[in-house]
């Protein structure tokens, strides 16, 4: 695997290295150590799958807050998605900022979020599939979530919103705590 930090700390594009041969290739996607070894939490305990039928919708901005904090490894399976990172870290130099990367099933990359930092993707086709590796299971006292078009970060997605739960579009405007 190759980890390639973005723009924010602690966030990686993380790229498979396949070994293809007459059949297709192997690759690995997980590595306990290797995480570890780039200072990411290599803790897993839940997967979560998401499946989005039609091109323009919005998950997120979602995360969890301690003492439930997660980090989380996500994939696209099938299709493609616009995939953010939005960093709610008060003590980071880049603290609401965000970045965005396509994840594709075909490119077979990864993005990593760490702790404290927000994640929501829109869908760049139907019939999507999103795998999610979680460092921490999930737990509804400590689920937050921020406003997808909040002026507070002017995240620019790529298409018209078509489709976003009630919950993803009424968050209130940002407020630091």
């Amino acid at each position: 695997m190759l980890f390639q930090e973005v723009k924010l700390p602690g966030v990686y594009e993380i790229l498979l290295e396949p070994h293809a041969d007459e059949r297709g290739f192997f690759a690995r996607a997980w590595c306990q150590s290797e995480f570890a070894s780039h200072g990411l939490n290599s803790k897993l305990v839940q997967c979560n799958i998401s499946v989005t039928s039609r091109k323009g919708t919005l998950r997120g901005m979602h995360y969890q807050v301690a003492p439930h904090a997660e980090a989380k490894l996500v994939r696209c399976t099938r299709g493609a998605i616009y995939d953010v990172v939005l960093d709610l870290r008060p003590q980071s130099p880049k603290y609401k900022e965000w970045i965005a990367l396509r994840l594709a099933a075909g490119n077979h990359n990864m993005l990593y979020v760490p702790e404290g930092c927000a994640h929501g993707f829109q869908t760049l086709e139907d019939d999507v599939e999103v795998f999610y590796q979680m460092s921490e299971s999930y737990h509804p006292e400590s689920a937050r979530g921020v406003r997808w078009d909040d002026p507070a970060f002017r995240i620019a997605w790529p298409a018209k919103v078509e489709v976003i739960s009630e919950r993803d579009g009424t968050y209130p405007d940002f407020q630091v705590a």
